[in-house]
């Protein structure tokens, strides 16, 4: 694989590094690729900045490799699926940055989507008229879960007087479930002492009392701070057991001048990437395999995702409804991604209207989420993260999609009904 991109990082460098490190460490995601080569870089330029979002680099390095490999299963004279699934991670592959891969599950998740593929294709054929047609795509996703390299979080665990537990971290939550990912990490880890639930308090986000349990982005908060809301569960729970492994109560701790507050810290065994991409930036992955099914109105060239499907790995599940939620939102994004949102126009981009924000007729009900939950040995329990996951790859499932309903290819996205009605033509 030979590959060269650039980063428009707009007037100014803050994260531009490591954005266009993220084209090194995703282009060609997923398959053992055994020799790369390829260019990236920053520049500044007078358009719009851009602050790190979900996927962060991902979205944009995937897009670009899941719609080559679309093309590239053409010219073999292959089916998409298939060429995927001959090429994907298996034991002795490594990622395009070298490291070995945290889990194998990729060929269980494409055998899984493979029946729904057919039966959705068959759908789509069976469903097309002169006037809609209808299409389907699949494309794989992959994103680390961490901050590159030897990332650390701390947490602190107090014992409290009436035998509860509470859990001091600054796990930030803006949106992703830092409350359930907290009590559910902390529920298991105490298992020793019999507590429920309830029984476990939480002081979130307030930096008075909480010690650095780092930013909440790359996907890192369950990895991190789980790991360490487990390391201090472990210390707490060590002070507490006597010899014949019963456990002392608040009382008989501070009558025996044993501390009752342990700080939990817990650092990634990871490594930076050199200058040549090369490394194990990540201790634990999320893997997305995405079907999308569209239809196309030949005359406009509008869009309707009718269906998303994701087979996901993203480790062992702390807590369902949360998961699912972090999911069906991503790929939510992905479809207003695919095809409504556009940032160009800085004057129209100043309203959600104006930025395409998709409405939520835009969004189908027919969401499907299949999981494969593959303990990671490095995460939580087994938990990798969940985050940047669902916006990985759904975008280019869509348009994949939309070219296999009416062979109109659009490469720059949104794919707007007037860009798909001019490839539709040529």
């Amino acid at each position: 694989m030979e590959t060269d991109w650039t980063v428009d990082h707009g007037p100014y460098s803050e994260f531009g590094d490591l954005l266009t490190l993220r084209g090194a460490q995703y282009i060609g995601a997923g398959y053992d690729i055994p020799s790369i080569r390829g260019e990236g870089r920053t520049v500044c330029t007078n358009h719009a900045w851009g602050a790190a979002f979900r996927g962060y680099g991902g979205p944009e390095a995937e897009f670009a490799s899941e719609t080559l490999m679309d093309e590239l299963a053409e010219k073999l004279g292959m089916d998409p699926f298939d060429l995927r699934y001959k090429n994907v991670y298996r034991p002795g592959a490594t990622t395009p940055t070298g490291q070995e891969p945290d889990s194998w599950t990729l060929p269980e998740m494409f055998d899984i989507l493979r029946p729904k593929y057919e039966a959705a294709k068959k759908h789509a054929a069976e469903n097309s008229t002169d006037y809609v047609k209808r299409g389907v795509g699949i494309a794989l996703g992959v994103y680390g879960a961490g901050l590159d390299g030897p990332d650390s979080s701390e947490v602190d665990v107090e014992l409290n007087s009436d035998g509860t537990v509470t859990i001091f971290a600054c796990w930030h939550d803006h949106g992703q479930g830092a409350d359930i990912g907290t009590l559910g990490t902390a529920h298991q880890a105490l298992r020793p002492l019999g507590l429920r639930p309830d029984q476990i308090n939480l002081v979130l986000g307030d930096t008075r009392v909480a010690p650095n349990t780092g930013p909440a982005g790359g996907s890192r908060s369950q990895v991190m701070a789980g790991q360490a809301i487990i390391n201090g569960c472990e210390q707490l729970i060590k002070a507490m057991s006597r010899a014949d492994s019963s456990k002392r109560t608040y009382a008989e701790m501070v009558a025996e001048k044993i501390e009752t507050k342990y700080r939990g810290k817990w650092t990634a065994p990871a490594n930076n990437c050199d200058e040549n991409g090369q490394g194990s930036p990540f201790v634990c992955y999320m893997y997305g395999l995405f079907m999308a099914e569209v239809a196309v109105e030949k005359a406009t060239g509008k869009t309707t995702v009718e269906k998303m499907t994701v087979v996901g790995d993203v480790g062992k599940v702390n807590n369902y409804l949360a998961v699912d939620g972090q999911i069906y939102g991503g790929m939510a994004q992905g479809i207003g991604l695919a095809l409504t949102e556009d940032y160009e126009d800085i004057k129209a981009h100043a309203t959600m209207r104006g930025a395409g924000i998709p409405y939520i007729k835009d969004i189908p009900d027919n969401m499907e989420i299949i999981y494969i939950e593959s303990p990671r040995a490095s995460g939580p329990f087994g938990a990798s993260g969940v985050g940047e996951m669902p916006l990985t790859a759904p975008h280019p499932a869509i348009t994949n999609a939309i070219y296999n309903a009416c062979g109109a290819r659009v490469r720059e996205l949104p794919a707007r009904p007037d860009k798909v009605l001019a490839a539709m033509k040529k």
